[in-house]
C-alpha cells in the first residue's frame, strides 16, 4: 500500500493511493497515519479495504506522511563515496545524531533558507518508518518492526553543522529542513529495501544519483544496532544517509541552496518530492 497525509498543516488526514494514483480518505478506519495504526494489525486491516469504496478526495497539499514522530534519527556517512566527497573515513560503527521533529514537513512545502545561512544543503535519503517497539532487536528480526519506507530530504545548514560546535544536529533541525513523503509505502510493497534507485535534481540539473545497494549499513543492521542504544517505537523515522552528490562536495567550489532555487528528488517506487526555497 501506499499511504499518505493530506490537507493544510496541522490538519492532515490520513489516506491511501488508489490504482489510479487517486487519494482515497481512511479516516473512518484510523485517526491518523501514526502510533498504533503503523501496527501490523491495523495496516492489515487497511489492506483489506477495497479503495473503490472510499471517499474520493482532492488535495491541495501532501502533509508528512507520519504525524506525531517522536525520533527522528539520523545515519551519518553511510554511503562511502559519500563519506570520500566529505572528507572522513567510512565509520566504524553508525554515525548517529537527530534532527528535530519540528523539522518535518510537506513533501513538496517550501524549504526554508535559514537567517544567517551561507551553505544550505540537500540529501536524497531513504526513510524508514517503524511500526512496532524495537528493543535490543536481532538483526534477523529487524525488519519485523518497520512498517514502511519513505523519501527524505535531509536539508543540512552546513555551517551550523560543521563550524558552530558542538553535534550536527543544529545544522539539521532548522525549520523544514525535514521533509517526508509523499507516502508512506508499506514493507510487503518494497521487494528489497537494498535495490533502490535514488536522484536529487536542483534547478533541472542532476546532482545526486545513486544506490541503497551501496549503503555501508542496510536497513536491518541499522533497526537492529540502534534498538540496542534507545527504544524505537511506531512512528519514529530513521533517515539512511545519502549517496554521493550534496553541494558540500562539489568541485571546484560548493553549491548551496538560495532562495527560488527548486528541487526534485525521488527514490524508486516511494515517490517524488518537489520543491521551492525560500528565504526564512
Amino acid at each position: 500500500m501506499k499511504l499518505l497525509r493530506y490537507g493544510p498543516p496541522g490538519q492532515e488526514k490520513p489516506g491511501l493511493l488508489d490504482a489510479a494514483g487517486g487519494i482515497r480518505d481512511v479516516s473512518a478506519h484510523i485517526p491518523d497515519l501514526a502510533g498504533d495504526a503503523l501496527g501490523p494489525d491495523a495496516l492489515a486491516q487497511l489492506a483489506k479495504l477495497d479503495p473503490e469504496t472510499l471517499p474520493r478526495v482532492t488535495a491541495d497539499r501532501i502533509g508528512p506522511c507520519v504525524g506525531r514522530v517522536g525520533k527522528f534519527i539520523c545515519i551519518g556517512l553511510n554511503y562511502s563515496d559519500h563519506a570520500a566527497e566529505s572528507g572522513m573515513d567510512v565509520p566504524p560503527e553508525p554515525v548517529i545524531f537527530a534532527k528535530a521533529t519540528s523539522a518535518i514537513c510537506g513533501p513538496d512545502d517550501d524549504i526554508e533558507i535559514p537567517r544567517g545561512s551561507n551553505a544550505t544543503d540537500w540529501e536524497v535519503e531513504l526513510g524508514v518508518v517503524i511500526g512496532t517497539t524495537a528493543k535490543y532487536v536481532p538483526e534477523a528480526q529487524a525488519m519485523d518492526h518497520v512498517a514502511g519506507f519513505c523519501v527524505i530530504n535531509d536539508i543540512s545548514e552546513r555551517d551550523f553543522q560543521n563550524k558552530r560546535s558542538g553535534q550536527w544536529t543544529k545544522g539539521k533541525s532548522a525549520d523544514t529542513f525535514g521533509p517526508i513523503g509523499p507516502w508512506l509505502v508499506t514493507r510487503d510493497a518494497v521487494a528489497d529495501p537494498q535495490a533502490l534507485t535514488m536522484y536529487l535534481d536542483v534547478n533541472g540539473t542532476r546532482m545526486q544519483e545513486g544506490t541503497t545497494a551501496t549503503m555501508v549499513y542496510p536497513v536491518a543492521h541499522l533497526v537492529s544496532y540502534l534498538s540496542h542504544f534507545m527504544r524505537l517505537e511506531p512512528g519514529d523515522i530513521i533517515s539512511t544517509g545519502t549517496p554521493p552528490g550534496v553541494g558540500m562536495g562539489k568541485k571546484p567550489a560548493p553549491i548551496y541552496l538560495k532562495p527560488g532555487d527548486r528541487m526534485e528528488l525521488g527514490i524508486a517506487g516511494l515517490g517524488v518530492q518537489r520543491q521551492r526555497c525560500v528565504q526564512g
